[in-house]
């Protein structure tokens, strides 16, 4: 980064060689010669600072450099106003602004003057929304400057700086359209402004690097607001008007003239000031104002311009000004505080709240009645406000005089100690502090107030300053840092003024603001109060408390988290609570509530349409548009925007080409179906979306189980849905044969999708429960496989969102898998098995808890008795031991002369077994239909002969015999 001297086309200066500053501008020539050995680099930037000034103050339009939040600048404004009493002030401001500022008369400061565009034409759509702000403060030039022309009478007011449109129109797009980071005037993540670009007044800051640095350095300070409360603020406070005009475009130039060569911002710097000449050129020119009765107010950086346009007898044809965008522009006021101020400049923490407390004591000390805007009277309030005054300052058209000279050859005046208000600071210091939880002392009181004097001494002050008392407490004080505790820099900020915050009244609110207040009157709340404020809605004994409820759950939906948050009591599809609590802070959040008033007119319609542009946005899917069905449902009830925005999901479900969403189409499309089951008829954009969606997923499968992008989660889902609707879209005209097909053209190679498209045939009746649990067998008995079975489970577990009656299946199968192998082998793929359950199957893990419940017994002396329902001593078809082929079990007799009696249900049983042409029992020849029982029903309970033995007891009489051990 270098510094490079600014160029300009401009006229030649005035002559060097005379006016008031010549001596000046000839003595920093001889030093630069002296100190670098040469006049010619620094000799110049030094005699064009000089003729800077000299050209700002010869200007016959007078031109007022402020800087950005400055009480120096404040009252210098103050001042000057008092004795010119101009006609016409302008105002370095966005044009496009000025209608809002007779509404700062409704608001405490701190407020922002606010623009903002949700609905692009004209700007890269990457940028929506688009935002600026302009942060006001009572200690700021720019609101003395509004203040005085609103409350006075034949007084005009003129915004002259560039429109917000412009303001992204000089954006540079070299970066594919992203979205403006908010360079030119500085941007803020902070919340009450948000992202927003923000434009000031005076950005009186070094653009080198180095030059702050160095600066910093040698004046002993941490940061700028440091530096220049200490070198700047406090010099100017009571100097006279010449004095305080010279010093700010001296730094002006300075900063001006010592920058790096950024193109960019340079450009638009100077645009800026070209800008606001030719406004104020053709306001001249229409309206025949005298520019003796004229006030130009700019910032110190632009008051040193060096463009062809600048003053009134340049002769560089005006500024080209390129129309507006279609962007339709919204405004109004939205709160502001210190911190938000700081954070969007890049200010020092606490430095907007010192120059408060400056501001404050300067008015006090120096009998200034600043101009404030009232609401009440609607003028601005202050003595002298409609009369020319008679002191400070030099009359209109007076000759200039060379004042810097004196100031910066002077010492700075020694200021004597304050005792009394440093001696109140660390009083109110050690008492905040032992609130906060310090175990400060009389003695840290003491100790601050003589650390304060000693790093006064230590950075050449005469007396301490704000930063030197913040420095001080924190040495004496915060010997610990205590989490949860507020540090004492910020008990320090805290008791210099704080963070203060704006609000904006109830009659500048826009029209959605103001009609969410009314609305909610009924809860008897003072909702325009910053604290979160407890309702309690008993909507069966207060039911005109129900469009309030309606309306609460609304903005629960819009503004952020903790606006509007529910205690007690939901909302959801068909259910509404009887009683609710809220926790409401829409004071607050009044930012968000009032940019809602520039998106519609009610909350209603702003919910609508953001609903719809959710639908229709680029990203926009399927479960978006469920999830905006569902709001609608539930917030709006509004049956025409639920079949649009239903029609709308159909389309984006056919339009989808991976199966990535498939989960959350799952779950949304079958709570909403649920609910219109029981509401009345299903409407026709769900049996269309069952239909599509049938379709759609069928048709994707086979790719889907073969793409290695695709998870095992997503065919799940996909499954999960074709079996789950496969009934209602059959009765809506869908084929099942295309689902069949689609899962006979699936060939995965992944083991979790293979283990689901295996569930997937099992449920289709392609594959018999014992040649599945054959297939899982043999992948227990090969050692290759084992490392991958953990895979295998995590398909079967997916399995269960479209085939939940594998449930006992996959207990079967975890069980037998810790049973069969050993630990050498178990031990290593446990803890994939348990991250694969973790990360494919978590929702689907207490569905086998449950079924593993069910099958194991809940006490220890049972489990000692338990055998596994999926094992058995003998296979159907083997004889038990001690059991003849020819005859049943012991004491089974009954039991089969019951069976012989009455043969269709042993005809069945026999047809399930296979074995229906073997009827007649061995040794008894071929009998019939009236013969004993086949060798296979024997064989069978031979096999498990307690429930046998057990009814044959209850059909004769007996009690049933204890089982047999082992069993």
């Amino acid at each position: 980064m270098t510094a490079t001297p600014v160029t300009s086309t401009a006229p030649a200066d005035p002559g060097t060689s005379s006016g008031p500053f010549a001596a000046l501008r000839q003595q920093l020539t001889d030093a630069a010669a002296t100190f670098a050995g040469s006049a010619d680099a620094l000799g110049g930037i030094l005699a064009g600072i000089v003729d800077d000034v000299d050209r700002a103050l010869g200007e016959p339009l007078e031109i007022f450099p402020v800087c950005h939040h400055s009480p120096a600048s404040a009252l210098a404004m103050v001042r000057r106003l008092r004795v010119k009493q101009p006609r016409v002030i302008y105002l370095e401001l966005c044009e496009d602004l000025q209608p809002l500022l007779t509404e700062l008369r409704n608001c405490r400061l701190p407020v922002a003057v606010q623009a903002f565009a949700s609905e692009l034409d004209g700007f890269p759509a990457q940028w929506a929304p688009l935002s600026v702000v302009a942060p006001i403060t009572e200690a700021s030039a720019e609101y003395q400057a509004i203040a005085y022309a609103l409350g006075t009478l034949g007084v005009e007011l003129v915004l002259v700086d560039r429109s917000t449109d412009h303001v992204f129109q000089w954006q540079p797009r070299d970066d594919g359209d992203a979205a403006p980071d908010g360079t030119p005037d500085g941007a803020t993540d902070d919340a009450l402004h948000g992202d927003a670009v923000g434009v000031e007044i005076g950005d009186l800051r070094p653009r080198f690097a180095e030059l702050e640095a160095y600066l910093l350095h040698h004046g002993k300070v941490r940061h700028w607001s440091e530096w220049w409360d200490q070198y700047v603020e406090q010099p100017l406070v009571d100097a006279d008007h010449d004095t305080y005009r010279q010093v700010m475009v001296l730094i002006g130039s300075l900063f001006r003239r010592l920058r790096p060569a950024d193109a960019n911002r340079l450009d638009r710097d100077e645009d800026r000031e070209r800008y606001m000449w030719t406004r104020i050129r053709q306001h001249l020119a229409t309206s025949g104002a005298d520019p003796a009765d004229c006030l130009y107010v700019c910032g110190a950086f632009h008051a040193a311009s060096r463009v062809e346009q600048f003053g009134l007898a340049a002769d560089a044809p005006d500024f080209e000004i390129t129309a507006r965008t279609a962007t339709r522009w919204r405004y109004g006021l939205i709160p502001s505080s210190h911190s938000a101020i700081e954070a969007q400049f890049g200010l020092a923490p606490g430095s907007v709240s010192v120059a408060a407390a400056t501001w404050t004591k300067a008015v006090a000390g120096r009998r200034v009645t600043p101009y404030r805007l009232d609401g009440r009277a609607g003028k601005a309030s202050g003595r002298g406000a409609g009369r020319r005054g008679a002191t400070a300052g030099p009359a209109p058209g007076e000759v200039v005089t060379d004042r810097l000279s004196g100031f910066l050859a002077a010492p700075p005046a020694p200021g004597a100690l304050d005792e009394a208000e440093l001696r109140g600071w660390c009083v109110d210091i050690v008492r905040l502090a032992r609130r906060n939880g310090y175990l400060a002392s009389t003695a840290d009181a003491i100790a601050v107030f003589e650390t304060s004097v000693l790093l006064a001494g230590l950075r050449g002050r005469a007396r301490p300053t704000p930063y030197d008392f913040a420095d001080a407490a924190v040495t004496c004080i915060e010997k610990d840092v205590v989490p949860g505790r507020r540090d004492v820099r910020r008990l320090c900020e805290i008791l210099l003024g704080g963070d203060r915050v704006g609000q904006v009244g109830y009659d500048a609110l826009p029209p959605l603001a103001r009609d969410v207040l009314d609305r909610l009157a009924p809860l008897g709340l003072d909702l325009e109060k910053r604290t979160v404020q407890r309702a309690l809605l008993d909507l069966h004994a207060q039911p005109h408390l129900a469009p309030c409820s309606d309306l609460l759950w609304m903005l629960r939906h819009l503004l952020p988290g903790d606006a509007a948050r529910p205690i007690m009591g939901e909302r959801g599809l068909g259910h509404r609570s009887v009683q609710e609590s809220w926790d409401l802070a829409l004071g607050r959040h009044q930012r968000a509530l009032i940019e809602l008033g520039y998106e519609g007119v009610t909350v209603e319609q702003v919910l609508e349409q953001r609903l719809r542009r959710a639908v229709r946005a680029p990203d926009a899917t399927a479960s978006v548009a469920l999830a905006a069905v569902e709001d609608a449902l539930r917030l709006l009830g509004s049956p025409r925007l639920v079949d649009e925005l239903g029609a709308r999901a159909v389309e984006l479900l056919t339009a989808e080409r991976t199966a990535d969403d498939a989960p959350e189409v799952l779950r949304r499309i079958r709570r909403l179906l649920a609910h219109h089951r029981t509401t009345g008829p299903l409407p026709h954009w769900c049996a269309a979306f069952v239909r599509a969606g049938y379709a759609h997923y069928c048709t994707l499968l086979p790719t889907a189980v073969a793409d290695e992008q695709t998870g095992v989660r997503q065919v799940g889902a996909m499954l999960g849905f074709l079996f789950g609707m496969e009934g209602l879209a059959l009765s809506l005209g869908c084929d099942r044969s295309q689902l069949e097909l689609a899962v006979a053209q699936a060939h995965p190679e992944a083991p979790a999708k293979v283990a689901l498209l295996w569930a997937a045939r099992h449920q289709l009746g392609l594959l018999p429960l014992a040649r599945l649990r054959e297939h899982c067998v043999e992948l227990l008995a090969n050692p290759l496989v084992v490392p991958a079975f953990p895979q295998y489970l995590s398909g079967f577990v997916q399995a269960l969102e479209p085939v939940p009656g594998l449930a006992p299946f996959v207990v079967e199968l975890m069980s037998t898998a810790f049973a069969r192998l050993p630990d050498p082998l178990l031990l290593p793929w446990l803890p994939t098995l348990i991250t694969a359950l973790r990360e494919h199957g978590s929702e689907l893990v207490p569905l086998l808890v449950r079924e593993a419940g069910r099958t194991f017994p809940g006490s220890l002396p049972a489990l000692d008795r338990f055998v596994p329902p999926w094992q058995s001593p003998a296979r159907p078809g083997t004889p038990a031991p001690g059991a003849t082929p020819g005859g049943a079990a012991p004491a089974a007799g009954p039991l089969v002369a019951l069976l012989a009696a009455h043969p269709d249900p042993v005809d069945a049983v026999a047809t399930l077994l296979g074995c229906a042409d073997a009827w007649a029992a061995p040794g008894q020849g071929e009998a019939g239909r009236g013969g004993e029982a086949s060798a296979a029903l024997v064989a069978l309970l031979a096999a498990y002969p307690e429930p046998a033995v057990a009814t044959a007891a209850l059909l004769e009489g007996a009690p049933a015999p204890a089982p047999r051990p082992g069993r």
